[in-house]
This record gives C-alpha cells, structure tokens and sequence, in this order.
C-alpha cells in the first residue's frame, strides 16, 4: 500500500509548477492589461490637453511660433511635430488663408498619434482618435508674453 503512495506522490511532483506557471502567466497578462488600459487613458487626456494649451498659445502667441509646438510636446513627449496641426482661420474665406490683423479663430488639431502598447506577447499600437481645439483670436504677439518663451 505504500508502495502505491509513492509512486502516486511521484507523478504528481511537477503538476503544481505547471499550474502555477498556467495562472501566474494569465494573472500577470491581465495585470499589465489592467496597467496598460491606464497608461492609453492617461495618454488620452494628455492628448486632449495638449490640444487645448495649443489652441490657447496660438490665439495668444504670434502666428507659427515655435513654442506652440514645444508646450504641447512637453504634455505628451511621445508627440512628433508632423502630428499637430495649426491652422489659423478667416471663415468668409474659402481658403482660411489670413494675417495677423484679420484672422477669426485658431484650430489646433492632434492627428495620427499612436500609442505603443508595453503588454509582454501582445504589442499593439493603438491609434488615439484625432483631437480639435478651435479658439477665438485674441492677441496673437508673442513680445513680451511670458506663455510663448
């Protein structure tokens, strides 16, 4: 009768590493899930306020300065420069060309911006939804103005 305990007890030697390798690695892919679903809704919002410091540089800072650009960075480091869009508007006009003197509004757009996923086995690149900010002219002169340094 002992005989047949041992030899029981042996075949069974391994199967609790292999369980616990089964669980640990299903447990801890949820888990960098769970962490990565945080890090795509933190780099959401920080997408979206990006957009909007860049909307409130450009109506008060002069047209295309660089600063704009560099703030929003500064949000969302991972931002490249191709993936803002400044546009400055005159709506009568078809082609929203305008100056300084006569421009309307300022849109800010965040467009083809991905967010590369960290989930061990699974990389993803997501892509973030484009993101619009339109303001209203104000100043647009960066002299002297302590937000366009």
């Amino acid at each position: 009768m002992t005989a047949r305990t041992s030899n029981g007890g042996n075949r069974q030697r391994g199967t609790t590493a292999v369980e616990f390798s089964i669980v640990a690695l299903v447990f801890f892919t949820l888990l960098i899930g769970i962490m990565e679903m945080g890090r795509l809704l933190w780099t959401w919002n920080a997408a979206v306020e990006a957009t909007r410091l860049g909307a409130r540089l450009a109506v008060v800072c002069s047209m295309n300065d660089g600063a704009i650009a560099s703030r929003m960075r500064g949000m969302l480091p991972a931002l490249a420069v191709a993936n803002i869009d400044i546009d400055y508007l005159n709506p009568p006009f078809a082609d929203n060309t305008c100056t300084v003197d006569n421009c309307k509004a300022v849109r800010v757009r965040l467009t083809g911006y991905t967010h590369a996923t960290v989930i061990p086995l699974v990389p993803l690149s997501l892509p973030i939804p484009p993101f619009q900010t339109t303001l209203p002219r104000e100043g647009m002169n960066s002299i002297g103005n302590p937000l366009c340094s």
